[in-house]
């Protein structure tokens, strides 16, 4: 059954999008459409290539360098591209970050002395981590001497872990803890982060199938 130049041209595009940078050569695209000539095809790229250009809604654009054809940005994305390269990416936390955003999220505003009494190590380095990726901010200054920062957590931290607000963070329990035991907050969180971790990884897994179907 012959293909229409609609349904051809939706699969050119799939194949441009899959190749990246390699792109490819009028040939190979002519291969996939054995009853098709390659006027045809080179006919139906470079309508492509006009389309895209054409199209202001689009920040695509379809290019012939050396015989090959590629899907590429249009050149004013490039600012764009390098902002976005600039972005803290969102990797997985340390066991220290994870605990110390954790103390934050339930006990804010909270000051690094009072994270400090609460995990028994210094968290300066976590602190740092966390600021760098977003998820926590300064949101004032505590009264009293030197007056140290207060940091609370942003919604940087609400979409990292899946919550829509505060109030979607596992409830504490009521028991009390003795002084040597890890926080009550670091172990609820952590359970939402694996289900966080898990979500991602089930996301990632079915991107790949789907990109290699």
């Amino acid at each position: 059954m012959s293909l229409t130049p609609t349904k051809m041209r939706s699969i050119i595009e799939g194949l441009l999008y899959l190749t990246g940078e390699e792109g490819l050569l009028l040939d190979q695209i002519a291969k996939v459409f054995p009853d098709a000539p390659e006027p045809s095809i080179r006919e139906i790229l470079e309508k492509m290539k006009r389309d895209y250009e054409e199209n202001e809604a689009s920040g695509l654009m379809i290019v012939e360098i050396a015989g090959g054809w590629r899907l590429v940005t249009k050149p004013f994305m490039a600012t764009y591209a390098e902002q976005f390269a600039a972005i803290p990416k969102m990797t997985p936390l340390s066991q220290a970050s994870l605990e110390t955003v954790a103390i934050i999220a339930y006990r804010q505003p909270i000051s690094r002395m009072e994270i400090e009494e609460v995990r028994g190590v210094k968290s300066e380095k976590a602190l740092h981590t966390l600021m760098a990726k977003g998820l926590i901010k300064e949101v004032g200054r505590a009264e009293g001497i030197g007056r140290p920062i207060l940091y609370g957590i942003t919604p940087v931290f609400l979409d990292y872990f899946g919550l829509r607000s505060l109030e979607d963070l596992p409830p504490l329990s009521e028991a009390v803890k003795d002084p040597g035991e890890r926080p009550d907050e670091v172990d609820l969180l952590y359970n939402r982060y694996k289900e966080t971790v898990k979500e991602w990884s089930d996301d990632n897994a079915e991107q790949a199938t789907g990109e290699a179907k």
